[in-house]
């Protein structure tokens, strides 16, 4: 993990959309919590629980997938949190406060747990056998 940024990739067994892996993954219980579909910004994307608003788990398609085909390269991040919402309260902190108030991202307790999370994900889903 560098400056706040955590990424791991997977590569599925099946091919699937990412609402798909949504579909097959939405009622298993991960580290996190039980992911979610959320809109983000002119798409969508898996994520858990956030931590807080500057660290939360999600996973995101690769190149294919992104494209809304279907694809089996995966990455699963430690990232801000999802929604319009979160990402107007980090942009209005980070402007009131010089960009000050998102470091948050970039270590202590929060940062490391979601960390931890990414890891712990990467193996539950791979557990999953998809």
């Amino acid at each position: 993990m560098a400056f706040g940024i955590k990424v791991k990739k997977f590569v599925t067994k099946n091919e699937y959309t990412p609402e798909e892996l949504y579909e097959a993954i939405k009622e298993h219980e991960f580290t996190p919590g039980k992911p979610m579909w959320v809109s983000h910004m002119m798409t969508h994307v898996i994520a858990f629980p956030e931590v807080d608003r500057q660290n939360q788990v999600q996973i995101l398609p690769g190149f294919i997938a992104s494209k809304g085909k279907r694809g089996t390269k995966w990455t699963i991040q430690k990232a801000e949190a999802v929604g319009a919402e979160n990402v107007a309260k980090n942009l209005a902190i980070g402007f009131l406060t010089d960009g000050m108030g998102n470091l948050g991202s970039l270590g202590g307790k929060n940062s490391k747990l979601c960390e931890q999370q990414v890891e712990a994900v990467l193996k539950e889903i791979e557990g999953l056998g998809l």
